[in-house]
Parts: C-alpha cells; sequence; structure tokens
C-alpha cells in the first residue's frame, strides 16, 4: 500500500447480485465502502442474463399463443408477425429501469462510494482502479463469469454471438444456429422459434442438458421438434465456415453441414478472475479460474471473500444473492449460515418451464440410497389440460427409510413456480409425510404434488 491510497473499511469488487446488497449492509452498519463496477451495474442478471432473456421469453410466448388462439375460440383479423425493435425496446426497458433503481439505491447508502471503472490487485489490501488506489481491511469479490468462446476450428473467422451480444439483436434471425444444448442454447432456441426464425440445435452430448434425468430431456426434445426446431445431438468435430454473409457448421453425427444466417455460441461460462491481479493478493484459484472459497466464502486470503459466478458454488442470481446472505450473516449477525446448507434448485425457462431442487434420479441411485419415487403427466393434470399446456410431468424423489424429500422436478406450466412447494418443505427438513397431508388449492398445478406424495413406488 502507498500513502496515496484511500483507506475504507471494505472493498467490494463488481455490482451484480451479491455485491450491492452487501454494500448496503455494510454501510448501513456504520462502514465506509468502495463498490467497483467496470461497466453495468446489476451484472450479468439485470444487463444481459435474467431480466432481458425473461423479457424476451414473454413476448415468444404472446406470439406463440397468439398463434394458437383460434385452439382457444379466439378469432384473429390477420397473420402474427412481431417486431423486433419493439421486442427489443421493451426488454431494454426493462433492464434500464432495474439498473437506474440500482443506482438511486446504491447513491443512497451512506458512506458508501461508486468507482467505475477495471480493479486490479496491488496487493492482499490494496486495489488499483484507474488513477485511483483503494485500500481496505476487508475485500469482496462479485465480479461475475461471461461466455466461454473455446478455440473450435473455424470460430474465429465468423461472426458469432454469446448471450451478451444476443441483447444487441434487433433483427430477426432467417435461421439461427446454436451451438450448445443446456440451458441458455435452449431458452435462446425456442425464443427465436417463435419469433419466427428456423433454428437448429447443435449439442455435442448425447441428449439435451445432460445433466438433468433423461426422462427430462426426452421430453424437452420432443417439445423441440413439435415446434420445429431441428436438433442434432452427438455432433462431434463441430467447426465453421464463412461463405459470403453466411456460415456453415460442420460436424460428425452422420448429418450434412448446416447454413445458417446467425450462430449463437452456448457452450458454457467462465469466471471473470484472469485479469484482476488475484495473484498479487496470493488468492488461490482452481484450475478453470474459479476462486476457491471454504463454507463460508472465504478465500485463501482470510480478509478476501469471493461471492456470486466468480467462486463456482452456484452459477445463478440466487444463488449469489444468498452467499451475499451468507457473507453478511457470519460477519455482522453471529449467525454462521453457510454454503453447505443450501439446496440445489433452479428454473429453466423454456415454455413449459422446468423447476428443480433437489437431486435427480441418478444422483440418488449414485448415492446409494434406497428411494421412492411419484410421478404424473401433465396430461392428468387438471389445470395443465384447462390450459391447453399438457406438455411434461411432475416427479418428487424420497428416501425410502427416512422419508426426507431427496428431489423434485416439475416440468410444465407453473413448473418454475410449483417447485417451491417442496423447496421449502425440504429445507424445513420435513418428511413427505407433510406433503401427503397438505392441502393445496384446486385447481393448479401444486395441487396434485400432495397426490404424487401419496403414490409412491420404488426407484429401480
Amino acid at each position: 500500500m502507498t500513502d496515496r491510497a484511500k483507506k475504507f473499511d471494505a472493498i467490494v469488487i463488481g455490482c451484480g447480485q451479491a455485491g450491492p446488497s452487501l454494500a448496503g449492509r455494510l454501510s448501513a452498519a456504520g462502514m465506509t465502502v468502495a463498490l467497483i463496477e467496470r461497466k453495468l451495474v446489476g451484472g450479468t442478471c439485470v444487463n444481459t442474463g435474467c431480466m432481458p432473456t425473461k423479457a424476451m421469453v414473454a413476448s415468444a410466448y404472446a406470439a406463440h399463443l397468439a398463434r394458437h388462439a383460434a385452439d382457444y375460440g379466439v378469432t384473429l383479423s390477420g397473420p402474427v408477425g412481431v417486431d423486433m425493435k419493439v421486442i427489443k425496446a421493451r426488454k431494454d426497458k426493462v433492464s434500464n429501469d432495474a439498473r437506474k433503481g440500482l443506482e438511486d439505491w446504491i447513491a443512497s447508502m451512506p458512506g458508501c462510494t461508486l468507482f467505475r471503472g477495471h480493479a486490479r490487485f496491488e496487493d492482499e489490501h490494496t486495489v488499483r482502479v484507474g488513477e485511483e488506489l483503494l485500500t481496505a481491511d476487508r475485500i469482496f469479490l462479485n465480479v461475475g463469469g461471461r461466455a466461454s468462446v473455446p478455440n473450435l476450428p473455424g470460430i474465429h473467422d465468423i461472426s458469432f454471438l454469446t448471450n451478451s451480444s444476443m441483447m444487441d439483436l434487433d433483427v430477426l434471425p432467417e435461421h439461427l444456429i446454436v451451438v450448445g444444448g443446456s440451458y441458455i442454447s435452449l431458452e435462446f432456441a425456442q425464443m427465436f422459434r417463435r419469433f419466427g426464425s428456423e433454428v437448429t440445435v447443435i449439442e455435442r452430448a448425447p441428449r439435451l442438458i445432460g445433466r438433468e434425468d433423461e426422462d427430462v430431456s426426452a421430453t424437452i426434445l420432443s417439445m423441440f421438434e413439435k415446434e420445429g426446431i431441428t436438433v442434432h445431438l452427438g455432433a462431434e468435430d463441430i467447426s465453421f465456415a464463412r461463405q459470403g454473409d453466411r456460415t456453415t457448421v460442420t460436424f460428425t453425427n452422420g448429418k450434412p453441414p448446416v447454413v445458417g444466417s446467425h450462430v449463437l455460441l452456448a457452450l458454457g461460462r467462465a469466471p471473470n478472475t484472469d485479469d484482476l491481479g488475484l495473484d498479487k493478493a496470493g488468492v488461490a484459484i482452481d484450475k478453470r479460474g474459479f476462486v476457491e472459497v471454504d463454507d463460508q466464502l472465504h478465500t485463501s486470503v482470510p480478509h478476501i471473500w469471493a461471492m456470486g459466478d466468480c467462486n463456482g458454488k452456484g452459477a445463478f442470481t440466487h444463488t449469489s444473492y444468498n452467499d451475499f446472505e451468507i457473507v453478511a450473516a457470519n460477519l455482522l449477525d453471529g449467525d454462521p449460515r453457510k454454503v453447505s446448507d443450501r439446496i440445489e434448485a433452479y428454473a429453466l425457462y423454456t415454455d413449459p418451464p422446468l423447476g428443480r431442487a433437489g437431486m435427480t434420479e441418478a444422483a440418488v441411485r449414485k448415492s446409494g440410497r434406497r428411494a421412492l419415487v411419484g410421478q404424473r403427466p401433465m396430461t392428468r393434470v387438471g389445470r395443465a389440460v384447462e390450459k391447453g399446456e399438457t406438455q411434461g410431468f411432475m416427479k418428487i424423489l424420497v428416501d425410502a427409510d427416512s422419508g426426507e424429500i431427496l428431489g423434485c422436478s416439475v416440468l410444465g406450466p407453473g413448473g418454475d413456480e410449483a417447485v417451491h412447494c417442496v423447496l421449502d418443505l425440504m429445507y424445513a427438513k420435513a418428511p413427505v409425510k407433510t406433503l401427503q397431508r397438505a392441502v393445496h388449492i384446486h385447481p393448479n398445478v401444486a395441487e396434485l404434488l400432495p397426490t404424487i406424495a401419496q403414490e409412491l413406488k420404488p426407484l429401480v
């Protein structure tokens, strides 16, 4: 540290989901806080992730429902079209309003100073932001992640999109080629198919979203094929070549090359840790670049913590926010919360959405537990039938000996909401008997969860 460094009680690097929330708690506790952001306040969620993409998903759903209006006895005077410039403007307003609200909140925090620029460590207590030197006894990382761009043959000879640059698109691709078959790619694939693009998904693995159970993968594949999305699985040796204003994607699975107008790469995420000077601070990272943390999010340097996507403990807005809660609870509340208390839960925002909590069937089998499973297709869920949205199913996994609820999948209308009925019981450590005796409201998708819990059979 030099004499020129500005002294703060805490430095928070990154204004994603955890950073501003922690800055608010620290400043409310009377601490001086330097909050640093190199680009846009709000991080991935507000600017290129959850909020803008779900705004676009809503537009895509509206277009899809309008095209199927006749199924509900509703007549339209002409064909359904989309205006990508209006869709983008609506999406931008959702993001901009959220970012403006966050900026106003940060400005209102007593003792908190927002610095704009890229932060790099000078030593374990000192951070440089442009010409500014900042120092603090406590430093918190919330630097997030970005789209991975693997060095595939020809990739740098073409123009490609990532989840971030997709947000700038205000034209409708004639043919969108999506490389990758996981969560981000599937949301964009269905979205742009509903906007009117021809869409092809190319995935190396033998099935979509390979971390899910096979019945989930198969159902989503069926959903996509019914909507006219072409899916190529088991695609190895993927390469790219420019042909005028179009791109050819070649792969080996017995299928011919695909030629498209736009290419979206959705091949995973990488942490933003490679240009922070972490070595100067002595902060350890793993071979993938994630900051190594303990159960309470301390790094290898005790006075430096890492929250959010950069620590590899979760890749979601809600896990980032929970990281903030864990750090704040330990530091300010004397409450020894820890990451290992967290139950894995997330959603896939296709239509219908997938809500997931806890273990999959594959994970339960691998654990060696005796387990029970209950399952019901959406064709036997009244609410889904009434809405005309009967694709998908619900599934609950239970420990056969203790009655502990191990996991839940709800793929169907409202699945991203209904899954919380089970998730909350799992946090309460309530046995499946509690769910079996619950009285849910009719007619709802979640109404059938107690029924499923009463129809458990051995998992084989």
